[in-house]
């Protein structure tokens, strides 16, 4: 269900909370979106890891630029417009906000994130106290260069993404070389399946990746 919370600059916005299914919460994990909102696909996701027995929390992270703003796939400008008018600082404070809340009733808690939520994961490895992070096809990511990582990192790409070419993704492996990273034989968003690029071969064993990674770093 979606509920409201409240960054430390006062900042109120929603936030979809998924508890775990039918166990007590192994952990917590804060889903990062992609530049489309909290999507029904998103919260699918969320589904996914409260079955394996996480308290997962989907933070509306374009609340400050447009509440309640959702996107269809087709329409990536108008997400794309508030990416860009959002300030790194500030998401990073309604992160923190949700990483809070569930650290609450979870103990540690891992942040996971998807295309631009997959580079705000690997700032939130630099900067918010985080038990791990999953990138999914993190973009963005000379942005977050400079600080190193404070939590280990999983990182899932594909090789033909034209979002993250291999040049850039060799300067994030020598920018953090103790970042994990899997490379699949897809492009971009291939994680989504309400999208075309979705590829479920791939898909299929990044999130069996993911959720070992999370097994490991949300332990104890």
């Amino acid at each position: 269900m979606m509920q409201k919370l409240t960054a430390a600059d006062g900042h109120e916005f929603a936030c979809w909370m998924q508890p775990a299914t039918g166990t007590a919460c192994a952990g917590g994990v804060v889903i990062l979106q992609e530049i489309f909102g909290v999507t029904e696909q998103l919260k699918s996701v969320a589904a996914q890891y409260a079955a394996l027995g996480y308290d997962v929390a989907i933070p509306a992270l374009f609340d400050r630029q447009a509440r309640g703003a959702v996107f269809a796939f087709d329409q990536a400008a108008k997400g794309r417009d508030l990416m860009l008018a959002a300030q790194v600082a500030d998401v990073s404070q309604d992160i923190a906000a949700a990483v809070d809340a569930l650290a609450q009733n979870c103990g540690k808690v891992a942040v996971m994130g998807f295309c631009w939520g997959g580079g705000l994961a690997i700032h939130a490895a630099q900067h918010v106290p985080v038990a791990g992070a999953v990138a999914f096809y993190g973009t963005r990511l000379p942005a977050y260069f400079g600080a190193p990582l404070r939590a280990p990192v999983l990182g899932h790409f594909g090789l033909h993404d034209d979002h993250v070419p291999m040049d850039m993704l060799d300067q994030a492996r020598a920018q953090w070389p103790g970042m994990e990273v899997h490379l699949y034989d897809a492009g971009h968003a291939f994680a989504n399946d309400a999208r075309p690029s979705y590829v479920a071969a791939a898909a299929d064993l990044a999130h069996q990746r993911s959720a070992e990674f999370l097994a490991k770093v949300l332990a104890g």
